[in-house]
């Protein structure tokens, strides 16, 4: 890719929401078909809705779901535990932003890191975890596929831990809420990690990108990523009256799309009736686009792609969320602490980020934004 972001973070800002009357009638607009998407149902692994399931596409961070399950299993075998240090390498640090911008030879705990993988989406940090349990990067990144084979996603391949653009990365949304259901199922235990309004290092409080958290009832993940070809993704999942629903939504075209089609998507799994019987398992592949990975570059990464992104805010720049289930956050953010290991250099001051190739959490090509800051209504 030759495009250069500036790393976009209007998400952690005050939101604009639409008119009920308006917000009704939109949230009722389909998903553009050009969007993969999947709903389906933990318990029973029930698919009760998709589209282009199984086109192939650049996860981006959505990829950081992959190694967290791959981090939770070397837990379960003993390998590595929450408190074990993690450490920055030299090419941990030198990952393109988003980051935490940590210096070679700083720890933290792999606590703090999963909480940073998942709330800000730090592209050093991800590094450093495949590091800690994998030896190499290369060395995890193995492992990654190994389990991706044994959860039966058969359409996905990744070449990083943390879903930078390279080479031979890909997935579908089917391979994804496959993913997704089964950190839900496996590991139950580490659910909390996952809808965490933010975190703290002491020095800045960072929210959560994932616009549904503490806005959505029953919100409580999953992840959200972005690169130019892929597009703006998200991973959601809800729960209510003991049912957890995971959707998975793909290429929209800005931060508000995806926040509002995950919204929609969910909201319609709760309240009306499948119209599949087709399970997770038993869903056969279909469509185009199985035999080459879909590139929507030139439509987000352009003059065009930054237009339609302009009309997403309103006047004083919030980001204008047009789904009526997205509601104000009625509570201050939480913010847990995750950061160094006390007793080292000082945590690194917060500073913009800078201007990288393929940053994976919310980037917007040459479009000027503001610094993250806590929500607040």
């Amino acid at each position: 890719m030759s495009t250069s972001h500036f790393r976009l973070f209007a998400a952690l800002r005050p939101l604009s929401f639409v008119s009920a009357a308006t917000a009704v009638f939109l949230a009722s607009v389909p998903l553009a078909q050009a969007n993969p998407h999947i709903l389906v149902d933990v318990q029973t692994g029930r698919v009760l809705e998709h589209e282009e399931a199984f086109r192939k596409w650049y996860p981006a961070s959505l990829t950081k779901l992959m190694t967290v399950y791959t981090v939770f299993d070397a837990i379960r075998a003993g390998q590595i535990s929450l408190d074990t240090p993690v450490v920055i390498s030299k090419r941990a640090a030198a990952q393109p932003a988003a980051k935490m911008y940590f210096k070679p030879g700083q720890k933290l705990t792999l606590d703090s890191a999963l909480k940073i993988l998942l709330v800000k989406s730090a592209n050093d940090v991800a590094v450093a975890v495949a590091e800690a349990i994998g030896g190499t990067q290369e060395g995890f990144v193995t492992r990654m596929n190994g389990e991706a084979l044994k959860l039966g996603m058969t359409d996905s391949h990744f070449v990083n831990p943390n879903g930078l653009p390279g080479k031979g990365q890909y997935t579908t949304a089917r391979d994804l809420a496959v993913l997704t259901v089964a950190l839900r199922r496996d590991f139950p235990q580490y659910a909390s990690y996952f809808s965490l309004e933010g975190f703290t290092n002491g020095q800045q409080n960072v929210p959560n990108l994932n616009m549904l958290i503490g806005r959505f009832a029953g919100a409580d993940g999953m992840k959200t990523g972005f690169i130019c070809a892929s597009g703006f993704n998200q991973i959601g999942s809800a729960t209510r009256n003991g049912r957890t629903l995971v959707s998975v939504v793909l290429g929209t075209d800005s931060l508000a799309a995806r926040a509002d089609a995950t919204a929609n998507l969910l909201q319609k799994g709760f309240t009306t009736q499948p119209a599949s019987n087709d399970t997770l398992g038993s869903l056969r592949p279909y469509g185009s686009g199985q035999d080459q990975v879909t590139d929507i570059s030139a439509d987000i990464c352009s003059a065009k792609g930054a237009k339609v992104r302009s009309e997403t805010r309103d006047e004083v720049g919030r980001m204008k969320v047009q789904s009526p289930y997205i509601q104000p956050m009625d509570h201050d953010p939480q913010f847990v602490f995750a950061g160094l290991i006390p007793g080292q250099d000082p945590q690194p001051a917060a500073q913009p980020e800078k201007m990288a190739r393929g940053d994976t959490s919310g980037t917007l090509a040459n479009v000027p934004v503001p610094m993250p800051r806590p929500t607040s209504f």
